[in-house]
């Protein structure tokens, strides 16, 4: 019995101890857990829910309440323009919606430069920034990058022609990363998969830029060249005539070289005439 007795106790005591074991690890790692929350709490700061799309949305899209949902974002890494507030993004009864400028994608938060005012125009004139005008740029498959221009790129704008003061034809880069708004009639910014070969190009300018255009589209020869996206090299002025296209160097004329004076008098010695060189005076 005491056999029994003492056998009991040590299962006992060996399953406290296993237990409190336990305990303590269950302990611990809820402590890292904790731990772990509140280090990753301290790297992304202050979180913030805004409205975000809840599927995808394509360019000239109304947006209904039905299409949107809150997130949870954290606020360092917002772009400004982001609605928090519903009666922000859906005003009053919300009678006139607003509509989609630029495409996006299920679970993208809402920018205001993404989305119209309620009611307003979703044609090029929303689109163009506060003091810029909208200028076409007449191109084709040579001129207009095969096709590969989309609103929303950037393109340096050349041009080719002469003047009264070259004898030949030159090109000159005129104006450098210029912002499309549209190609042809569309202004949508969606890419397809395949290119799409322009007879326009629209272009946002200041109005000193666009009559530059203007002057060099009626003197000359236009092309666009496509800009890489996130490139701000500053482009110094580029010019290039067929000269120095070809490496041709222009004529050096040969050097005159004076040769030295030579003085004399002529005297008669009889029925002879003799020249008597003398030193010249000036």
């Amino acid at each position: 019995m005491r056999m029994v007795f003492g056998l009991v106790l040590i299962v006992g005591v060996a399953l406290a101890g296993a237990a409190v074991w336990m305990v303590q690890g269950y302990v611990k790692q809820a402590q890292l857990n904790v731990a772990r929350e509140q280090a990753m709490r301290l790297k992304l700061g202050e979180l913030v829910d805004v409205y975000v799309v809840n599927k995808p949305m394509a360019y000239g899209t109304p947006i209904t309440k039905e299409d949107v949902e809150l997130a949870t974002f954290p606020v360092k890494s917002l772009a400004p323009g982001a609605y928090v507030d519903e009666a922000a993004l859906f005003p009053g009864d919300y009678a006139q919606p607003r509509y989609v400028t630029v495409q996006m994608e299920k679970m993208e938060p809402i920018l205001g430069f993404k989305v119209t005012e309620p009611g307003a125009d979703i044609g090029l004139t929303s689109r163009l920034t506060k003091g810029k005008r909208a200028f076409a740029i007449k191109v084709d498959v040579a001129s207009g990058v095969s096709g590969f221009v989309q609103p929303g790129d950037k393109v340096d704008v050349y041009w080719t022609g002469s003047t009264q003061s070259n004898t030949g034809d030159f090109t000159q880069l005129i104006e450098t990363a210029v912002n499309v708004v549209a190609i042809d009639q569309a202004a949508n910014s969606d890419r397809g998969t395949t290119a799409t070969i322009a007879r326009t190009v629209t272009v946002e300018a200041t109005p000193q830029q666009v009559a530059r255009l203007a002057q060099a589209q009626a003197t000359g020869r236009l092309a666009l060249s496509l800009v890489g996206t996130g490139d701000e090299t500053v482009v110094d002025a580029v010019e290039v005539d067929s000269a120095a296209l070809l490496g041709i160097q222009a004529p050096v004329a040969p050097a005159v070289v004076e040769q030295a004076r030579q003085c004399s008098v002529k005297t008669r010695r009889g029925a002879e005439v003799v020249d008597i060189p003398i030193p010249c005076t000036n």
